[in-house]
């Protein structure tokens, strides 16, 4: 939208920008300055008896119960003549509205929205970021009404979201509120870019101060936006909006309908390794469009807002989007072989790294996704929907790839996904399955159940042979000794923060939340612990001194063995033509290795 050049818009009606609209959203951040809004939702009349207003306990993208309605205040209700009507909270996201006529209600509400890192909602004297699920309420009964939203804010405000501009400055519509859940709106001082793509056009809008170059975004952007027909054979949108926040500390992404936020510390931008965290981030959003908005599994069809929404598949939501990411990136220029294959190893490395896959497959990782917490246990007990989806993703693609001999890949899978099983539709197991099928004329229910519903064991070295890769760690790599035990450095104390499972520290019998104070009788610090370890040779064993429980403990640890240095994968110097076409059929681009397995130099 256009700034508006009043010094503060105060509108009594939304004007002619509603007209259309059955329910009407206003929202005042003239005062943005104490995280405060006003918030005032006017519902179409309702029947006699019971009238449910909610706001949702979870916000899509994020797959956990959060304390959403912890930031509504002042809460009240009124009839078509503006009489209070008596009403009662009746769950964490729910109040009760009770009718004895039929009438239109309004419901009026304080919002308080400082939680930036969360992406629900935060309001501050230079922007507003508004998803409705921490915003708006909505009625069940008229959920799938239209609606419009109005914004009341400071004079040189900018305002920008995925849904469509009202007549008013500063205003959106939207054919009903499971559209407004997925736009969300960024109001503020910020900078604009216009682009498009592949006959499809895109906004940039830039929040907060940073080192980013807006043009070198748009640059990039602009080259990962037109490689979506790579997978799919249309897009389900006509205009795409990217809305960055340069942040003093948060960082995170959430996609959206047609649009998505990414988040990251003010100068995260220009380090080349920054800047590729940046535009991974973007192009996993951007994959989200149509894996997880325009098809996504039926546990998630429709959105239920007030429960968990279970599903065994969302590995496939998440980690094959993981998986995505950089192949589009890959094809468009954006992020050179190298860089995409050193990505690889270092999630092969972090895999082999975490006892828990070990214990927790996929399927079940995407279950107990609503309820997970992170940390010690759930790196050794435990599995990630994102990092071991991508694995699990690139095993399928390459059985796929193997099983079709070379005619049909992974992306295939997600071509026919979109579109057959397009929401309202949802996906099941045996729809992948069957699709499987299809392109293979084999039946996947064998590999679902080892590689799927059981814990994903893969021989990576075999495994990308077939591509022509090798995997090892430099000429100069040699066995160094290990602990298994992951350090956090608090007020100056040594503590640890995770024991790996089997590792040399757990079968000594230290636990994470253990604070370390000496090797071998002489203190150590949290600088120096990992020097201090070098001293020693694999098999050595060392007197670990440590607090245990607040009580002074000692402990015998016989140090194991792992590689220094970082995996790296290369191409084999004498890779075949059926592995080279293997990797351009998985990549979708020509051999990048000199006859000796080196990285061409322009790669």
């Amino acid at each position: 939208m256009k700034p508006s050049r009043l010094s503060i818009l105060v509108l009594s009606v939304l004007g002619s920008a509603n007209v259309f609209a059955d329910v009407d959203y206003k929202i005042d951040l003239s005062q943005p300055e104490h995280h405060l809004a006003k918030v005032s939702v006017t519902f179409p009349e309702a029947k006699v008896g019971e009238f449910n207003v909610n706001l949702p306990v979870w916000r899509t993208g994020k797959y956990q119960v959060l304390p959403l309605s912890d930031g509504v205040r002042l809460f009240s209700a009124t009839d078509a003549r503006g009489n209070a009507l008596p009403w009662k909270r009746t769950a964490s996201g729910e109040w009760q509205i009770a009718l004895d006529k039929p009438t239109s209600v309004t419901v009026n509400y304080q919002l308080y929205a400082n939680e930036l890192g969360q992406r629900v909602r935060h309001i501050d004297a230079t922007h507003a970021y508004l998803d409705a699920s921490g915003v708006f309420m909505y009625s069940p009964q008229f959920r799938a009404d239209a609606v419009a939203v109005q914004l009341t804010v400071p004079e040189n405000w900018q305002s920008y979201s995925g849904m469509s501009s009202g007549n008013a400055a500063h205003s959106f519509v939207a054919p009903n509120y499971d559209v407004l859940i997925d736009s969300p709106i960024e109001t503020g001082v910020s900078t604009h870019k216009t682009f498009s793509a592949n006959g499809k056009g895109y906004e940039l809008v830039l929040w907060g101060e940073g080192n980013y170059d807006a043009d070198k975004v748009v640059k990039d952007l602009t080259a990962l936006s037109d490689q979506a027909k790579a997978i799919w054979d249309g897009y389900p949108f006509e205009r795409y909006v990217y809305m960055v926040h340069a942040t003093s500390g948060a960082s995170g992404a959430t996609e959206h309908l047609n649009s998505t936020v990414i988040q990251l510390p003010r100068f995260s931008f220009r380090e080349r390794k920054d800047y590729l965290r940046f535009i991974s981030t973007a192009s996993h959003e951007f994959i989200h469009t149509w894996n997880v908005k325009a098809y996504r599994p039926a546990g998630l069809v429709p959105y239920d807002y007030q429960h968990e929404n279970m599903t065994e598949l969302l590995w496939i939501a998440e980690g094959s989007t993981s998986y995505f990411q950089g192949q589009l990136l890959l094809r468009a220029g954006v992020m050179t072989p190298k860089e995409f294959l050193e990505d690889l190893a270092k999630r092969i490395e972090k895999s082999e790294l975490t006892p828990g896959r070990e214990i927790q497959s996929v399927a079940e990782a995407s279950l107990g996704e609503w309820s997970s917490t992170g940390g010690d246990y759930a790196i050794n007990h435990s599995v990630n929907i994102y990092s071991e989806g991508y694995l699990a993703s690139l095993a399928l693609d390459f059985s796929l790839l193997t099983d079709s001999n070379l005619a049909h890949s992974y992306r295939d899978v997600h071509r026919k996904l979109y579109q057959d099983y397009r929401v309202p539709k949802g996906y099941t197991v045996a729809d992948v399955q069957q699709i499987l099928k299809d392109l293979s004329g084999k039946d996947y229910g064998p590999w679902w159940q080892s590689h799927v519903n059981s814990p994903l064991s893969l021989e990576f070295s075999s495994l990308l042979s077939q591509a022509g890769l090798v995997m090892f760690y430099g000429k100069d790599s040699k066995a160094e000794p290990f602990t298994g035990m992951t350090l956090s450095s608090e007020h100056g104390s040594l503590v640890l923060s995770q024991v790996m499972r089997n590792g040399p520290a757990w079968l000594a019998g230290i636990v994470a939340g253990d604070e370390i104070l000496a090797i071998n009788g002489l203190k150590v610090t949290a600088q120096g612990f990992d020097k201090r370890i070098k001293d020693f040779k694999v098999g050595d064993k060392v007197e670990i001194t440590l607090f245990n429980n607040d009580k002074i403990k000692q402990v015998a640890l016989t140090l194991g063995e792992k590689q220094s240095g970082k995996l790296v994968l290369k191409g084999d110097a004498k890779a075949t033509k059926r592995q080279k076409a293997f990797f351009k059929a998985w990549l979708g681009i020509d051999w990048p290795f000199d006859n000796k397995g080196e990285l061409l130099t322009k790669s």
